[in-house]
């Protein structure tokens, strides 16, 4: 598996954020996180990265903790949680990327260079490599971060509402970035939203509502009932696709 979660609980003032969470995630899926506001989605994938504490539980990745797996995992956090007011360029976010790899005390070269601006060119913003972060709309900051994770080359990628508050064309330009790492036979897990997209998107899918109601291929995973289960009485109208 390239994502194995046991038991996993994360609460905050004594209040489950998310509960006794098992989660299977094969290699090589597209996967999409999703559930209400306040479900725990957010929770689960920091937690699962070890940026916030667990209460209880075991994760895995290819086999392997965390510590001994980071250079296998990127990730895309959400873009509200950035300061993106920091005077840096939009070159020198991406280059961050390959911090893990070259060590802190390591300078960036030529080679790193290279890497970065490749990384922003698949994201198209080549062109704004030399520009200040600040100077950034928002689907532009969204794809600046995806290219920092593309350039760490990693096996599975964790990704926190890439689609927030982007256009229809920067959402459709993710997308075929996702699909392209699915393609390469990477991992891809998204925190999603919209319902109407998820089979559309995703080929597995996970519905969370602080516990796991169902997670497993789209077709089987991605039910009315399901969605019943995991939304209760707060969808207007489920996902016109789910049988």
């Amino acid at each position: 598996m390239a994502l194995s979660v046991d038991d996993l609980t994360v609460a905050y003032n004594e209040k489950p954020a998310i509960w006794d969470i098992d989660l299977a995630v094969p290699k090589g899926v597209l996967m999409g996180v999703v559930g209400p506001n306040g479900a725990g989605k957010s929770t689960l994938i920091r937690a699962v990265l070890n940026l916030i504490p667990r209460a209880a539980g075991a994760v895995s990745f290819y086999g392997k903790p965390y510590e001994r797996a980071r250079s296998l995992v990127g990730y895309v956090p959400q873009r509200g949680s950035v300061d993106w007011d920091f005077p840096t360029s939009v070159l020198d976010v991406v280059t961050m990327g390959l911090y893990g790899k070259l060590g802190w005390f390591r300078r960036p070269g030529k080679r790193e260079r290279e890497l970065a601006l490749n990384a922003l060119e698949q994201v198209d913003m080549a062109d704004f490599a030399a520009r200040q972060i600040s100077q950034l709309s928002g689907g532009q900051q969204q794809r600046t971060f995806l290219a920092r994770a593309l350039v760490q080359d990693a096996q599975i990628y964790f990704m926190d509402e890439p689609f927030a508050a982007v256009d229809a064309v920067t959402e459709n330009a993710i997308v075929q970035i996702l699909q392209a790492l699915n393609g390469r036979g990477k991992t891809v897990l998204v925190v999603h939203h919209d319902l109407q997209t998820v089979a559309q998107y995703f080929d597995w899918v996970t519905l969370l509502n602080v516990e796991v109601i169902a997670s497993g291929p789209t077709a089987q995973a991605f039910t009315r009932e399901n969605l019943r289960r995991t939304y209760g009485g707060r969808v207007a109208h489920l996902q016109s696709g789910a049988p």
